[in-house]
Parts: C-alpha cells; sequence; structure tokens
C-alpha cells in the first residue's frame, strides 16, 4: 500500500508561480494571441473565427481522457513531457510561420489553407496543454499537505493571471513594436513566437531540475482491493469503469437539462463578444475597425482589459461570498450583459482617443469577469455530491463548448452583418442570459456560496 502522505521538502514557492505561469502561457497563446495573428495576416474573419474556435476543443474533451493521466506514469512525467512537446510546438511555429505578402495581407483575403500547418501545431499544443492542466492541478494536490494548498491557491490563481497579462499584453506589445519598426507582420510573429519558445524551454527546463519528487506521486491504481498488484490493463479497465459509473451519475443528477442549458447560454454573448474583440480592433476603419495599431492593443485589451477582468473576478468573488449564489446571481448576469453596449459604442462612434478605447474595454472586461463569477459558482453548486470533483470537470466541458460552438459562427456572422450591427446583435443575444438566470434563479438555495 502507499505510505502516509509526506509534504515535499522542496518549497512550494521554488515551483508553484511557474508550474501556473506555464499553464496560462499555451491557453491564452493558442486561444487569444492565434485570432489576432490571423487577423493580422488577413485571414477572413469567418475563417479566423471557425478555425481558432476548434482549437478549444481539447479543453472540451479532456475529461474523457484524463483518467489515462491517473493510470499511466507519474504527474510530474505528464507535466515535464507536455511542457516538453509545447517548447517544440513553439519552435516549429517559429521555424515554420507563413510569410503572406503584404499585398495579399492588406486585401483580407489571405487563404487559411497556409496556416494548415500553424493549425496542426496550435492544435497538438491544445491536446497537450489541456493534458498539463490535468496533471498540473494533481500534482499540486499530491505535492503539497491541504495547509499549503490552501495557502497557495491564490498564489497559482496570479500567476495564472499575470501569464495571461504577459500573453495578451507583453508578447502583443512586442510583436506591434517588431511590426511597426520593420514593417513587416509574418516577421513580427515569428520573432514574438521564438521569444516564446525560448522562454518555454527554460521554463521546461527549470522544472526539470526543480519540480520535487513527492513518493506518493505514483500511477493510480497499483494496488486493489486484496493487496493484489494490478497490471496496466486491470487498471485500466477499473478506472474506466469508475469513469462510466461517475459519468453516468452526472447524468441522471436532478435538473441536468437546465443546468446544461444554462452553462451552454448565460456567455452566450461574451462567446460571441471574445472572437472579435481584436479583429474589430485591429480592422480598418474603412472595414468600421478601429485601426489600432498592435502595439497598443497590447496596451488596450491584452493590459489594461485582462487588469480590469481580473479585478472584476476578485470583486465578483467577494461579493458573492457575501450574499451567496441566489442574491448575486441578478446582479452578476446584469454585469455579464449590459456592459457589451461598450462594443455598440465604439462600432458606432468609432473613436480615435486611445483613453475613451481603453475605458470602454476596461468596463466591458470588468463586468465580463465580475458576471463570470456566478458562472463559476454555479457549476460548483450543481457539482456538489459524491463525486463533486468529476462532475465539477464534466461541467467545465461544457463551458469550454459554450464558446467553442458560438465561436464557430461569430466570424461569418460579423462579415454578413458588420461590426455595428454585429455587436447589436450580441445585445440582443443577452435576452437568453436574462432567461437562463431566470430559470435557474428559482432552484437556488438562497443560502448556498454565503461565508
Amino acid at each position: 500500500m502507499f505510505e502516509r502522505k509526506k509534504e515535499t521538502t522542496c518549497s512550494p514557492w521554488v515551483w508553484i508561480p511557474t508550474l501556473y505561469f506555464a499553464e496560462g502561457i499555451p491557453y491564452f497563446i493558442v486561444n487569444n494571441i492565434s485570432v489576432l495573428m490571423l487577423a493580422k495576416m488577413g485571414v477572413p474573419n469567418g475563417q479566423m473565427a471557425l478555425f481558432t474556435s476548434l482549437l478549444y476543443l481539447p479543453w472540451t474533451i479532456k475529461p474523457f481522457w484524463s483518467p489515462f493521466v491517473d493510470i499511466i506514469r507519474t504527474k510530474r512525467w505528464w507535466v515535464i513531457a507536455m511542457q516538453l512537446i509545447m517548447t517544440a510546438a513553439f519552435i516549429l511555429l517559429t521555424m515554420l510561420m507563413p510569410k503572406p505578402s503584404p499585398d495579399v495581407i492588406a486585401s483580407g483575403a489571405t487563404p487559411i489553407s497556409m496556416f494548415y500547418v500553424t493549425l496542426l501545431l496550435f492544435t497538438i499544443t491544445a491536446f497537450a496543454s489541456a493534458t498539463h492542466d490535468i496533471a498540473a492541478d494533481g500534482f499540486y494536490m499530491l505535492a503539497l499537505s491541504q495547509k499549503n494548498q490552501a495557502a497557495f491557491v491564490g498564489i497559482r490563481s496570479t500567476f495564472y493571471r499575470l501569464a495571461n497579462i504577459f500573453g495578451q499584453g507583453v508578447l502583443v506589445y512586442i510583436a506591434g513594436h517588431i511590426e511597426s519598426t520593420y514593417d513587416n507582420i509574418p516577421l513580427s510573429w515569428t520573432v514574438t513566437m521564438g521569444i516564446t519558445a525560448g522562454i518555454f524551454a527554460m521554463v521546461t527546463i527549470y522544472h526539470l531540475f526543480l519540480i520535487p519528487k513527492p513518493e506518493v506521486d505514483r500511477p493510480a491504481g497499483l494496488v486493489g482491493e486484496q493487496g493484489e498488484v494490478m497490471t496496466t490493463g486491470e487498471r485500466a479497465k477499473q478506472i474506466l469503469k469508475d469513469f462510466a459509473h461517475t459519468f453516468a451519475t452526472f447524468f441522471t443528477k436532478p435538473g441536468l437539462v437546465l443546468a446544461i442549458v444554462f452553462m451552454l447560454l448565460y456567455r452566450l454573448p461574451e462567446a460571441f463578444l471574445l472572437k472579435l474583440c481584436t479583429p474589430f480592433l485591429v480592422d480598418s476603419a474603412a472595414n468600421g475597425g478601429l485601426a489600432l495599431s498592435t502595439e497598443k492593443v497590447g496596451i488596450v485589451y491584452g493590459t489594461v482589459g485582462v487588469i480590469a477582468l481580473t479585478i472584476g473576478g476578485i470583486l465578483g468573488g467577494i461579493y458573492a461570498s457575501r450574499v451567496g449564489l441566489k442574491k448575486s446571481l441578478w446582479v452578476m448576469a446584469a454585469c455579464m450583459t449590459l456592459p457589451c453596449l461598450t462594443f455598440v459604442y465604439l462600432a458606432e462612434c468609432l473613436p480615435t482617443n486611445i483613453y475613451a478605447i481603453s475605458t470602454a474595454v476596461a468596463i466591458e472586461q470588468f463586468g465580463y469577469g465580475f458576471g463570470f463569477t456566478a458562472y463559476m459558482l454555479y457549476m460548483i453548486y450543481f457539482s456538489e455530491g459524491e463525486y463533486k470533483t468529476s462532475h465539477y470537470a464534466i461541467c467545465t466541458a461544457f463551458m469550454a463548448l459554450s464558446m467553442m460552438i458560438p465561436g464557430m459562427f461569430a466570424g461569418y456572422l460579423q462579415e454578413a452583418l458588420g461590426y455595428a450591427n454585429f455587436f447589436w446583435m450580441v445585445i440582443a443575444c443577452c435576452v437568453a442570459t436574462l432567461i437562463v438566470t431566470y430559470l435557474v434563479d428559482r432552484r437556488i438555495d438562497p443560502d448556498y456560496g454565503r461565508k
């Protein structure tokens, strides 16, 4: 049998900040920076939004292979292996970056076929990143005592958010600076991916030597109920049996249909909006965009916007903990929907003042961060029960699906409607948020979520 869990002697400060920084970087590269990169390369919004939305798929289906992360090798092995794969993918992205001509980019009709290899590498990165998420979170629980797990939960969240600022802020600013200096868009993203590859390689090497090796970090199910040593096949069969049971219990929970509808529709306006935010900011005035430079997008959206998003999330958590999920739900639904009007203002008025644009983006992102808290709390609420950890993981799959499906069509809708009408359509979608909020509000325990 396993020995009693002992905390590793390696200080958590040595590896937790870098581990969760490394967890965030590939996610934001794949799901956010890829959108801006393809938009700047002249790929039409319809194709860009479709293909980049499909990159959410690994995070949607990761609960299906998470059992294999438990039974094959250690969590530490998975963390290092996935980081090595992502480093290799970033290096190849640097080496194989397409180089459409300035005329093709300016036409806004760069064929997506030029980026098939790039998209393949993003897909590999996405699957590796989703697997890394599973392993890193599992390793965190194995390597730390319960006391330190609670103590460092804020640290891990902080460095994950810093990865967001670094990815959408610093890296985008670097790409914009190179673009404006050399007037070469492909070069700017080639260098940016090269910098990402270099940083990620250093983090991977650092982890290879400094991430601890806790004794309890072993493949799950090595020993059976009678104390016998189980083969890999027997372990896989047992875990798959347990997973099937857990999955079945999720789909027999009371109120399942309403819960799924809520998880898919509560963020519908934001799911459309997020996919077209950065293309709108960089698109030309002739096309209805704000014509911001890539550098300014790194500041406005990647820094100011992300900071506002983070503050909104923190304050949302504080507010919900004081009044509970039920009392905070309508306030948060309003914060999720009403700030979308800022993009209607931007599209209708096309302001050129950077402070006005930054303020509008900050308001929208703050509202999203604040309103998203209710969504997270509801998933926790619905997952309560014997298998709450596994059920919550299934809920996160629906969360990813809620972003993937609308995003697939967002670009084509924008091309058909134009930016201003597209953002008015986003406002119309707020009705869906309000309807599902009304339906679930009646079933929530009034005391849930309060201190």
